[in-house]
């Protein structure tokens, strides 16, 4: 298996030239984000991926976590490397400093997050869920929780969980039955199951702290009647020390096609009484909190999906290089040679690396907005990058981790027949791969988000908005005498027109034939995420050509960019008009096929 190598180089053209970090910096609470801080935590983070965090990907695969009477032990070696992940201060990164974290831009730690996941998707998944915990409590829980829970969350010392599905309901979380029980001192008594709960019981920290949904005795049936409250697996005392054992416990663990080093768990609350927690925010509220947990974790999952499209690619380029097999074609040398030369080879490696590319460009845009909309002085400012945040969220999610996938197994491919045997090392990054289209919803439910929520109801005017970018950039490459600028821009152009009709049929069509425009919403999911991959890759190749024309010495790494961008524009911008098709005609051929005839087929 290659050893991973974190992909400083294009980070940081991508800090520099995509998204102007020092632009950034000048943000309130942003300016000690300098160039020169900023490189040095990459070179940090980059060192504790390759070095403690590679190393156990593997070999937690293998061993896999292990669940004994309610507890849980994880992989040899998992638990002295997040005691170096803690004591690093990694955990607190971009968490706020009120609580004892650093306070970076999450920009910043969108790369270092990236590494984390390139390296171990397995280990990353356990802080990543900490952070949305963090968020919910820092958000709307009460002063009292703020002062118990969230040091100790900030710093990696307890580590938090997101306990939302239960066995009878999965997504549709109106038909969840956990009860919350109120008790005169203020407190509640959980009691019911949760089920796919990531890291809900493990021996990496002293304490964990779930974060339930569960309804209330006086609840309103469906989502509205649903609370959101802290469990701890330990009860805390008032001097701050850990207590007694919560009413609590992990039944089980799931046993996974992938990501077997990370225990996936069935909580069962309050088997012995009732599971002692607390009210965050208000009743009834807490489907709109545990949302901000959800919508922190698709962000991270697309995150995910970068990390393994990434690994997956550095796998397949170590293989593809040392592999000696066959001739080159278009010789007469009888020489045997690396796979590398051989043209499809060419063509897969570079669909893995140019979407890995288009993918990570355009998850640290949405992380720039991110930090823009939390942190800018002008409500409008912040309002415009909240709403292009919001918008790409779901597509962040949906198209990385789709993409992912499809680089995964090109990377299987790659390896032949190698491939699908285990020790090569990339079939862990397929299997790894696939859950992450399934977490916090799955493609389907992004896309029906971003077609309901985020296109139809604001009439398109955000997405459109983005659509004038996009087109800004492509009358930019049409300025420019670089023949491979220009046909970037002749593919982007065809693009965004394409992305611009189905978006016209979405808004046009939603409020009359609801149907209809879900039947192609993840057709319009993966149309958008290719466009606008499509539209960073532009601005890469931009920038690049910029960069050679000023004399820059980097010319190698600059012209691999605007062929990498190049490559993009022709194998994959080009599919943007026959998925604009099925979005906008694609609906019959769906919604005539009636269920008689699904069950007629599957008969014969």
């Amino acid at each position: 298996m290659a050893d991973y190598v974190p992909p400083l180089p294009d980070m940081q053209f991508v800090l520099r030239e995509l998204v102007e970090l020092t632009s950034l910096a000048q943000l309130p609470g942003c300016e000690e984000a300098t160039p020169a801080l900023v490189d040095a935590i990459l070179d940090e983070a980059g060192k504790f991926a390759r070095g403690v965090l590679a190393p156990l990907n593997c070999s937690g695969d293998r061993q896999g976590a292990r669940w004994d009477s309610g507890a849980v032990r994880t992989a040899d070696g998992w638990r002295e490397a997040y005691g170096q992940f803690v004591a690093a201060g990694w955990n607190a990164l971009s968490c706020p400093m009120e609580h004892g974290g650093q306070g970076l831009p999450r920009l910043i730690s969108t790369l270092v997050e990236e590494m984390w996941n390139g390296a171990n998707v397995a280990f990353a998944l356990c802080p990543m869920l900490t952070r949305g915990a963090i968020e919910a409590i820092d958000l709307h829980g009460s002063a009292t929780l703020k002062q118990i829970y969230l040091p100790r969350l900030v710093s990696g010392e307890w580590t938090g969980t997101m306990n939302l599905t239960e066995p009878q309901a999965g997504s549709d979380l109106a038909a969840i039955r956990a009860r919350a029980e109120p008790r005169a001192d203020g407190s509640y008594r959980i009691s019911g199951q949760k089920t796919f709960i990531t890291y809900g019981e493990h021996d990496l920290a002293d304490n964990i702290v779930h974060l339930v949904l569960a309804r209330t005795p006086d609840a309103p049936e469906g989502v509205k009647g649903i609370s959101l409250f802290v469990v701890p697996k330990f009860l805390v005392n008032a001097d701050g020390s850990i207590g007694s054992r919560n009413d609590v416990r992990c039944i089980s663990i799931e046993r996974k096609l992938g990501i077997h080093a990370s225990p996936t768990c069935v909580m069962a609350f309050g088997d012995g009484g009732g599971a002692v927690g607390y009210l965050i925010g208000e009743e009834n509220q807490g489907l709109a909190y545990m949302f901000i947990m959800m919508n922190t974790a698709r962000f991270s999952i697309g995150l995910e999906g970068l990390g393994l499209a990434e690994g997956a690619y550095q796998q397949a380029l170590a293989y593809a290089r040392q592999r000696v097999q066959g001739t080159a074609a278009g010789t007469r040398s009888g020489a045997k040679v690396a796979i590398l030369r051989h043209p499809d080879i060419r063509r897969m490696l570079l669909l893995m690396k140019s979407q890995s590319e288009a993918m990570r460009a355009l998850a640290c845009v949405v992380a720039a907005s991110m930090d823009v909309a939390q942190r800018h002085p002008e409500p409008e400012t912040r309002r415009r990058h909240q709403a292009f945040v919001d918008l790409m969220i779901p597509v962040v999610k949906g198209w990385n981790t789709e993409t992912a996938n499809e680089i995964a197994s090109l990377g299987v491919q790659i390896h032949g027949g190698m491939g699908y045997i285990e020790e090569a090392g990339a079939a862990q990054f397929l299997r790894d791969a696939r859950i992450t289209t399934i977490y916090e919803g799955t493609t389907g439910i992004q896309a029906i988000d971003l077609v309901g929520r985020k296109v139809a109801r604001d009439q398109g005017r955000t997405i459109r908005a983005v659509l004038d970018e996009i087109r800004a950039i492509e009358r930019q490459l049409r300025g420019h005498d670089e023949p491979a600028l220009g046909a970037i821009a002749h593919a982007l152009g065809a693009g965004v027109s394409a992305l611009a009709q189905a978006v016209d049929f979405i808004v046009t069509t939603f409020g009359t034939d609801v149907r209809a425009a879900l039947a192609g919403a993840v057709p319009f999911l993966k149309l958008f995420g290719t466009v606008a991959g499509g539209w960073q890759m532009a601005r890469a190749a931009l920038a690049a050509q910029r960069r050679i024309d000023q004399g820059d010495s980097d010319t190698a790494f600059l012209r691999a960019k605007i062929a990498s961008a190049h490559f993009y524009a022709d194998h994959l911008l080009t599919q943007a008009p026959g998925l604009a098709r099925i979005v906008c005609a694609g609906a019959p051929a769906v919604l005539q096929f009636t269920d008689d005839q699904f069950i007629g087929a599957a008969r014969q």
